[in-house]
């Protein structure tokens, strides 16, 4: 698979195996508990025990204290940690020392002004992750997942220091294009691979695998 995949929000074993088992080279647990992807420390750690090794095991936050991080990182062993909120750049580095995991630092774009964001931290964080900027005035908007999609021009023939992954409102259907259009190296998904909010769809993973496999 040419294009790495990142399958974000799991939460049952089925979807873990799904994810794993065909081709995802990352799996995602969200640690955010307004989202109804989220999961405990415990249930996280279920889900990672049988995952093989060559799949990195995501954690993905929004604006945590140290306290927060550390009690899961005592229960779910996490390959990298995903700052999904408003982290500063010195966060970011304040965060890659203290727990010694690479980070994964999100850019929320909307228009071109919002590229600035991605060079405060391109060379800070270990991974850049670009997503939909959610409207001020969308109900019930979160950090992320809301399946809204960008501008995927925005970043056609960009470069940057660190690697990428690109977000928001990806499926099977719009995949290919979404890669051919922004050079995306790696994609992450959640929200286009579930039946509703929260709950991850077998074949729906396996459909975006699919696509992707072929890119």
């Amino acid at each position: 698979m040419s294009v790495l995949v990142k399958i974000c929000g799991l939460s049952t074993p089925e979807a873990v195996a799904a994810a794993v088992d065909h081709g995802a080279g990352m799996a995602g647990f969200v640690f955010y508990p307004p989202s109804p992807r989220h999961v405990t420390a415990e249930q996280a750690a279920e889900l990672i025990e049988p995952m093989p090794s060559g799949v990195d095991r995501v954690g993905l936050f929004v604006d945590a204290d140290d306290a927060t991080i550390e009690s899961v990182l005592n229960h779910a062993a996490l390959d990298l940690l995903q700052l999904h909120g408003a982290e500063t750049p010195e966060r970011v580095q304040e965060v890659k020392r203290r727990f010694r995991r690479p980070v994964i630092k999100a850019i929320k774009l909307q228009g071109p002004e919002d590229l600035a964001e991605a060079d405060r931290y391109d060379g800070i964080a270990d991974w850049l992750l670009f997503d939909a900027k959610a409207p001020k005035d969308l109900p019930g908007a979160l950090p992320g997942g809301n399946g809204l999609v960008f501008d995927w021009e925005l970043l056609r023939g960009r470069r940057f220091r660190r690697p990428w992954l690109l977000s928001g409102g990806l499926d099977a259907d719009n995949l290919a294009e979404a890669v051919r259009i922004s050079g995306a190296p790696a994609v992450d998904v959640s929200s286009g691979v579930e039946s509703a909010p929260g709950r991850k769809d077998v074949l729906k993973i396996l459909a975006f695998l699919h696509v992707a496999a072929r890119l």
